[in-house]
This record gives structure tokens, C-alpha cells and sequence, in this order.
């Protein structure tokens, strides 16, 4: 058992009953000395569905809090919005200070937002994930942040995961993302790694005839990046995306593309899962449209029935949380063809180890690496790599066993 895997496993130690108080008080706990006086930092979509998760328990905040000049003197959701320094003079030391600012495309951490009101003079500042704890019910889940104590459930499924994967930098990943959804630490999480999302050159190098598969294809971003690291040398692209103004998009990519690259593009206005028909989706018109929930009805598809005959080499999946259900919706075409995946994990909490234990199941014989590309957790990818296919000085791994 390496460090990592020694760690993790004190680290789900805690007793169970631990873990349900401390869902239950710790946000309790913080706003008690300050009698209900709440100041929210981020006045964004998060910063509002906090904001409803206050006043669902009683609760009104004195005012929101936003970096964005902009805003300054406007009301969000009946709520006035103030400068960082502001808000500072006015409430540093008598409130609450709560951070709800908590997105992918974000340049700072969420240390970077703790530390910006503190050096202002804020006394008492935290991350939103301890309220959405004490609140559950329909707060959660809220991407990785879930209650705690459902870790500790998982706990055998979470050590075996760590151990499938290959080397001692991804289990310590592994390790910091567990503390993440049991302890909400930000600060737990390392650096970025500098390697292209889906494309890490130091894990794969693609091949002339590449058969690319872009689950939650979004505008073509992904393709864009796929065509740029194969200098348009490439056997074929499937890319599946349900959104019909993100849909719209990708067409414009895909015909704007030279006449000998586009008949190799193919195009399905349809979501991936488990099983085909219609399914309700939010369609946002962003990467972050999900199906689930919202009025539209779109198709889903599986890829052992949409790749029906076909052989991909390399399949992405990037789709809001529909990871799990795709991957077991396309469980003959992987086995059969056995490709590359690059699969996010973020989306959900125990996608973290739920998804590495299906690949493995699946796909016994790939390496698995685990690598965050953005901070805070955000563009956490899960890499399977077939024999062959790994390069550099990972071109020697062999896959682990549980």
C-alpha cells in the first residue's frame, strides 16, 4: 500500500455518525456568533441559488458581495450589491462572510476569494459548501459537494478505486479529492497539471487515423483541439450533442472544415446514456445544458447502438454528470474495440470512484491516470489507456489491480 493509499485510509477512518454532525452544525456553528448576520460573497448564478438556500431557512443576508464594479449599488434578487472594501468597512467583523463563487472558468482558487476579504478585515470567511450541507435536500448535489457522510458509505469502493490507479501523483490527486468531498478543503487540492485537456502529450500521442468519439460536444471546442493536436491527419470524429443552439454551432464548425475533412465528420443532435429514447433536457445553449431536468424532450442514444459496426480508437465524455450511465450504454463497442477514454469525474461526487471501477471493469487491461485541469476540482479527468498506446516514460505501465 503506497502513502497515498495509507492516507486515504485514515482519512475514512471517521466515524460515520462523525461525519452527519458535522453536515448538521458546522454551518450552524459558524453563523451562531454572528446572530444570523450573513454577508455573500458572489452575486453570480451560485450566489443566487445560496441566497434562496438562506431564505429557505429563515435566513436574509445584509447584502451581496461582487468584484464586478458594475454591480456595485444594484439589487440581485432583492438583495443590494456592494464592493468587496464596502462591505469590509460596513460588516467585516460583525458578520459572516461566505464565499459562493465557485466555477470552472474562474483564474483564482477558492484560497485566493477566502484571502481577498481577510486581507480586507473580514474576520470569518468560508467556502458556501458547509450551508448546502446543513440545507441538503434540494441544494444537493451541487456538482462534487454532497453530504460527506456518503463517502464514508462508499468507503471500500473508494479505497479500491485509489488503487487502480497507476501512479503515486494520481492516488495523491485521488486522495486530495476525496478530502474535497468530505471535508470541502480547497486548499487540499494541488496544482493543475500543464498538459492539454483530453490530449495529454506525456499519456498518448494520436494516430493518422485516429477515430475520435466527442460525448458532449458542445460549439466543437473539443474537435477544434482534436484536429490542432492531429494536424488534420484523422480516420474520423462522432460527435454527439443535444443542445440545439450548441448544435447549431457544431454544424457551422463542421461545414466551415475543407471538403475531405467534413465527409469525415458525423454529426448526432442527441445526448449518450444507458438506454435510447427521449429524455428531458435543460438546454442552456452552454457547455453546462444537462439532461435530467428542463422542458426540452431530446433523444439519447446509446453508443453501442449509435457506433453499431464501427471501431472508435478514442472516445471522450464530458456530459454533466451522464458519464456513468454512457459508459454502460457503450460497455459491447468498448470491449470490443477497446479505445482510449478520457472521462470527466467531476460532475458528481462518487463519480470520483464509481467511474474508474466501471472502466476497469470493462476495460481491465488500461492504465488509468487521474489529472485536474483546472483549480479548485473543476475538469477532473479520469484517463484509460489500452496497451500500446501509452507514451514516454509511461509507456511501460501496467494496469493495477483493487
Amino acid at each position: 500500500m503506497t502513502d497515498p493509499e495509507i492516507a486515504l485510509k485514515a482519512l475514512l477512518a471517521e466515524p460515520l455518525e462523525e461525519a452527519i454532525e458535522r453536515e448538521r452544525t458546522t454551518f450552524d456553528a459558524l453563523a451562531g456568533p454572528f446572530g444570523g448576520r450573513l454577508v455573500l460573497f458572489g452575486a453570480g448564478r451560485l450566489g443566487r441559488k445560496v441566497l434562496a438556500c438562506l431564505r429557505a431557512r429563515g435566513l436574509e443576508p445584509l447584502a451581496f458581495v461582487d468584484n464586478k464594479a458594475a454591480l456595485w449599488g444594484e439589487e440581485v434578487d432583492g438583495v443590494r450589491v456592494q464592493s468587496p472594501e464596502e462591505a469590509a468597512h460596513a460588516f467585516g467583523r460583525t458578520a459572516l462572510f461566505v464565499v459562493a463563487i465557485w466555477l470552472g472558468e474562474a483564474h483564482d482558487r477558492m484560497s485566493d476569494r477566502v484571502r481577498q476579504l481577510r486581507d480586507l478585515g473580514c474576520g470569518t470567511v468560508v467556502p458556501f459548501t458547509s450551508l448546502f450541507w446543513a440545507a441538503a435536500g434540494p441544494w444537493l448535489p451541487h456538482y462534487t459537494v454532497d453530504l460527506p457522510h456518503k463517502v464514508l458509505e462508499a468507503k471500500e469502493k473508494v479505497l479500491r478505486a485509489c488503487a487502480l490507479l497507476h501512479g503515486e501523483a494520481d492516488r495523491r490527486e485521488f486522495l486530495a479529492q476525496v478530502r474535497l468531498r468530505l471535508r470541502g478543503d480547497f486548499d487540499a487540492l494541488p496544482e493543475p497539471v500543464p498538459h492539454e485537456i483530453y490530449f495529454p502529450g506525456d499519456l498518448i500521442t494520436l494516430r493518422p487515423d485516429e477515430a475520435f468519439v466527442d460525448c458532449g460536444a458542445f460549439d466543437g471546442d473539443t474537435a477544434r483541439a482534436f484536429l490542432a493536436r492531429c494536424g488534420g491527419a484523422f480516420g474520423s470524429i462522432d460527435a454527439f450533442e443535444p443542445d440545439p443552439g450548441n448544435f447549431a454551432r457544431l454544424e457551422a464548425f463542421r461545414d466551415a472544415l475543407p471538403e475531405a475533412a467534413r465527409d469525415l465528420v458525423h454529426l448526432h443532435c442527441a445526448a449518450t446514456g444507458r438506454q435510447a429514447g427521449m429524455i428531458a433536457f435543460d438546454a442552456q445553449g452552454t457547455a453546462s445544458s444537462h439532461v435530467g431536468s428542463g422542458s426540452l424532450q431530446v433523444p439519447c442514444l446509446t453508443l453501442d447502438e449509435a457506433l453499431r459496426g464501427r471501431r472508435p480508437s478514442f472516445v471522450k465524455m464530458d456530459i454533466e454528470g451522464s458519464e456513468l450511465d454512457t459508459l454502460a450504454g457503450a460497455s459491447g463497442v468498448l470491449q470490443e474495440a477497446r479505445p482510449i477514454l478520457a472521462v470527466c469525474v467531476y460532475h458528481l461526487q462518487a463519480h470520483l470512484w464509481e467511474i474508474p471501477l466501471l472502466i476497469h471493469q470493462l476495460l481491465p487491461g488500461h492504465a488509468l491516470f487521474l489529472r485536474p485541469h483546472v483549480h479548485d476540482g473543476w475538469d477532473l479527468v479520469l484517463y484509460a489507456v489500452p496497451p500500446g498506446r501509452l507514451t514516454g516514460q509511461n509507456a511501460t505501465a501496467s494496469p493495477m489491480t483493487p
